[in-house]
């Protein structure tokens, strides 16, 4: 049975994903150098490469015999998506409640309780 695609970025996708958000674009070969431990083969992160391609998430260009892609999304964008997804699976399409969920997990300094009041005061404002 074939796996379902994930509607956001793997754990493969993203480390790839990572070293075009830093370079601006590259080569198969120059994200194979640029990943680091663990490695990856060539034809792994060519694979994956395409499957982002298909995703809607990089584009390349040929420059020679080379395939040189970059990035379609860019990081606030994909961290939005993994966020309305997450909001939408886990929360019932509620950001309230994963604000909450959150809130009560973190331990709060004064100085990020400050920032959320002012944030609290400036929605209050808006609406």
């Amino acid at each position: 049975m074939a796996r379902k695609k994930s509607p956001t970025l793997t754990e493969a996708e993203l480390r790839l994903m990572d070293v075009l958000w830093r370079r601006d674009h590259a080569t198969v070969g120059e994200v194979v150098d640029a990943l680091g431990d663990p490695p990856l083969a060539y034809n792994t992160v060519l694979t994956t490469m395409r499957i982002l391609e298909k995703k809607g998430y990089v584009k390349h260009r040929a420059v020679g015999r080379a395939f040189v892609y970059s990035t379609k999304i860019g990081q606030d964008e994909a961290r939005s998506s993994v966020i309305d997804y997450v909001v939408s699976r886990f929360f019932d399409n509620s950001p309230r409640a994963l604000m909450l969920k959150l809130l009560d997990n973190e331990e709060i300094d004064d100085t990020e309780v400050r920032r959320l009041r002012a944030l609290l005061k400036k929605a209050e404002r808006e609406k």
